[in-house]
């Protein structure tokens, strides 16, 4: 188990000592991306994560579908599944609760299921898909 000691947006947070993880098969709108504005729900997304992690003490798994790139993206950003103290896996409770949609480019585990619960979401018009444009 690790501790989140800060969480950058809705997708990547930094776990002790000092490791950035982004979430595999999420993606939440945007917060702090350089050449980007703040999207719509990024500031819920990100302050979701914030709520549920942020001090708390996580479960990192890594998915063998990025063994080749030594579980990196290419910011150098570990990337990994989170598991709360009590099982939850933060990375399908954003796209559950409408904070983020799947990330399908790269293949990952759960790809699927992750598929399935923003259909889900957006059919039940959850978090993002009520209050922003749809992005398709």
């Amino acid at each position: 188990m690790r501790r989140v000691v800060r969480v950058v947006d809705g997708d990547t947070v930094v776990l002790s000592p000092n490791e950035k993880v982004r979430l595999i098969g999420v993606d939440t709108p945007e917060t702090v991306h350089p050449n980007k504005v703040v999207e719509c729900f990024g500031r819920d997304a990100k302050e979701f994560t914030r709520a549920t992690v942020q001090g708390k003490r996580v479960r990192i798994v890594l998915d063998e579908a990025n063994a080749l790139r030594r579980h990196k993206d290419r910011y150098g950003r570990t990337l990994g599944y989170l598991y709360t103290e009590d099982g939850m896996l933060l990375n399908a409770e954003l796209i559950r609760q409408g904070y983020a949609h799947a990330y399908t480019r790269f293949p990952f585990r759960y790809i699927i299921e992750f598929r399935e619960m923003e259909r889900q979401a957006r059919r039940e018009a959850a978090g993002l898909w009520s209050s922003c444009r749809l992005r398709n």
